[in-house]
């Protein structure tokens, strides 16, 4: 598509179960946000769409974990990724969520159109399905022994302790995640979308079609999909999380994440039409709208494959113009890791380093990792800031306002030299552009700086500062200079906009269109006042630094613990202190509720030696009937103590568990009362 009339530029919609990390924002929105920035300067028609992504099983995880509803969960990781992106600068649109009310109206909508156009087929399956339950047991749901290493905690989908991808019907001894118990085999009824119908529209579409526009690993990875051939694919699921199918005889079922999600796309251009009076469809249905898919290189076949079978499927939608998805970014040479905490946090960073946004976006720009997996680390973060940003762009601009002010108070001179530096600035603008137009972000990025590089050199060869006997001389090599860092408070907009709004302020100048600042030479005019100069760039220290890493560190020696919620260890004892302690099997004699004291049970233990009783605060976590009968370890010799008016002769001893409930420490066999541990 040569000249599009409009934009539709999508972001992957985040997961709420979570809050961002830098990995996210190199892979998917920073980009997103240059494009859309650069489009808006060009003077495009650009609908920029985001939003939270708020169904599927690893949010009904976390909340039984929690202890709190999904709705709860995604609540709060909305807020925190909506959050986050806005301070970070990132200008959608509108960024929405898939738990609003239009959105399941529009995917349910989308929905019904293809089942009663036939698009769907049905099918009846056998799936685990647990009896206490009541429920039938997503992969996740299901627990068991992996058949590659023997991890008697493998999920149904996936082994993490090997990495193995997993079926649930590959454990041994599968279990419900939900009660423990065997799930068995029952059958339901789902509907599929037919990949293997469009498996031509697509190879034409895209292996054809898009052989030398489209990123080569995007095109390696759907042309490996389309040679093994597609098959059809579940849109529906029976969870009490999600969208509802909207069809008879789908009761209890919602969609597939993977159906609904994509879906937000539209149905969040539906909302911001709405509010700004546009016409959504001709951003999703006119051949004249260019749509653009950002991504990570992981949801690749559900934006070349599934989702664009499902828009074919419907009718009525344009296919996306390019998914310029990114690969992976790494942090200090290890994969980023949101279970092992191997993360930098995007909301975490804004706390450590407050206004330094453009930081983070110019490092993660220039080492986004567009064709292959790159990598982060602090140390480079540090360079690239002290080097770049303070030590080339911060200082160019600052000699530049300095001098101005010192020779002329902020007057900008007349041009009385045509230095050839001067018409290479729109070259400059250009180039970048280009760059921008083929998703080049690197590279747009390496000639921005080279900009700044140029004006640093500019100076130092002509020396202003050094001809005061020439003073057309020094007017003419200030004019140009003030012109390239216009030019560069201008072109900076898209990767660092926070210090572009700053050098634009400071020079006392508007925003241009991209079309000007590829084809002039005068950024701002002769004779115009300029503003005062301030920091744009503050250089960032080595303690700053080391805090970062002394962060992950502690990520590492805690990952590396076998246990890594557990308490850390009390102070050393001796041996003879140990001694002292006599620990014993005792038995549960009898149990009833103290008076007026909810969290206390008065016991009858015998300890082999004699039957006494001891009063524990165990009420919340067991039921008198529970706990008569069970042997115990008991302290025997703690000194009596009055609880409650009782007199207890001891401790029962038990171990506290990760989501705070107690369970009995005693031995794995019966044993006689009296027995001594230790």
């Amino acid at each position: 598509m040569s000249q599009p009339k409009r934009y539709t530029i999508t972001a992957a919609l985040p997961y709420a179960n979570g809050p961002l990390h830098i990995g996210h924002m190199a892979g998917v929105y920073v980009p997103s946000d240059i494009y859309a920035r650069f489009l808006r300067r060009k003077g495009k028609d650009v609908a920029f769409i985001g939003g939270s992504d708020e169904h599927g099983i690893p949010i009904t995880i976390r909340a039984k974990k929690e202890g709190v509803t999904p709705q709860d969960i995604v609540d709060r990781y909305h807020e925190n990724i909506k959050n986050t992106l806005a301070n970070f600068g990132v200008t959608f649109d509108i960024y929405s969520r898939t738990t609003s009310d239009k959105h399941r109206e529009v995917a349910q909508d989308f929905f019904k159109t293809l089942y009663d156009n036939n698009k769907f087929t049905e099918d009846i399956t056998e799936q685990f399905y647990d009896e206490d339950a009541h429920e039938f047991l997503a992969d996740r749901y299901i627990r068991g022994e992996c058949p590659k290493c023997g991890n008697p905690d493998a999920y149904g989908d996936q082994c993490e302790k090997c990495g193995s991808t997993l079926s649930p019907e590959e454990l041994i001894n599968p279990r419900s995640a939900l009660s423990g118990n065997t799930p068995i085999r029952k059958e339901t009824k789902n509907w599929y979308l037919p990949l293997d119908q469009y498996q031509d529209f697509l190879s034409k579409w895209i292996l054809e079609g898009h052989k030398n526009d489209w990123k080569s690993s995007v095109y390696g990875q759907v042309k490996s999909w389309l040679d093994d051939g597609l098959k059809p694919r579940a849109m529906t699921r029976d969870l009490n999380w999600g969208i509802p199918v909207p069809v008879d005889g789908a009761e209890g079922k919602v969609m597939y994440v993977w159906f609904d999600a994509p879906i937000g796309y539209i149905s969040f251009t539906q909302e911001w039409a709405e509010q700004n009076g546009k016409n959504w469809k001709d951003y999703w249905q006119n051949e004249e709208t260019k749509l653009v898919h950002f991504i990570g290189k992981d949801n690749i076949v559900f934006h070349c494959i599934i989702f664009p079978t499902m828009m074919k499927a419907h009718g009525d939608y344009i296919m996306p113009d390019n998914v310029p998805a990114n690969e992976f970014l790494n942090l200090e040479d290890d994969k980023i890791s949101t279970s092992r905490n191997w993360a930098v946090w995007a909301h975490e960073y804004l706390e450590d380093f407050p206004n330094q946004q453009d930081t983070l976006r110019y490092v993660l720009t220039a080492n986004m990792p567009e064709n292959k997996d790159n990598n982060f680390t602090w140390k480079d973060f540090q360079t690239k800031n002290n080097s770049e940003l303070v030590g080339i762009l911060g200082n160019f601009i600052n000699r530049v306002m300095v001098l101005s002010h010192k020779y002329y108070e902020g007057i900008v001179p007349t041009k009385t030299i045509e230095f050839e530096e001067l018409t290479e600035i729109k070259y400059f603008a250009k180039r970048i552009g280009d760059h921008l137009e083929k998703y080049e972000f690197r590279a747009a990025l390496t000639e921005y700086m080279n900009l700044a590089r140029l004006g640093n050199q500019f100076l130092q060869a002509q020396e202003p500062w050094k001809k005061g006997d020439d003073p057309e001389a020094v007017k003419g090599i200030m004019y140009t200079a003030t012109q390239i860092a216009a030019a560069l408070g201008q072109l900076g907009e898209p990767f660092i906009p926070f210090a572009s709004e700053k050098i634009l302020a400071m020079m006392n100048v508007e925003k241009m269109s991209w079309d000007d600042l590829e084809s002039t030479d005068e950024f701002v005019k002769a004779g115009h006042q300029l503003g005062q100069s301030e920091l744009i760039f503050a250089k960032i220290e080595d303690e700053a630094i080391e805090a970062q890493i002394n962060k992950l560190n502690e990520s590492k020696v805690k990952n590396n613990m076998t246990n890594p919620n557990a308490e850390p260890q009390k102070e050393l004892i001796s041996f003879d202190d140990f001694q002292k302690m006599d620990i014993r099997i005792g038995t549960i004699l009898e149990a009833k509720k103290v008076e007026k004291a909810d969290k206390l049970f008065e016991l009858k233990v015998d300890t082999g030696m004699d039957v006494r009783t001891i009063v524990s605060g165990i009420a919340e976590h067991f039921t008198l009937e529970e706990i008569v009968g069970k042997q115990a370890m008991v302290l025997t010799n703690l000194a009596p103590r009055k609880i409650r008016g009782i007199e207890s002769n001891g401790m029962l001893l038990f171990a506290d568990k990760a989501d705070g409930k107690l369970t009995f420490v005693n031995p794995e066999e019966e044993t006689p009362n009296g027995v001594q541990v230790g």
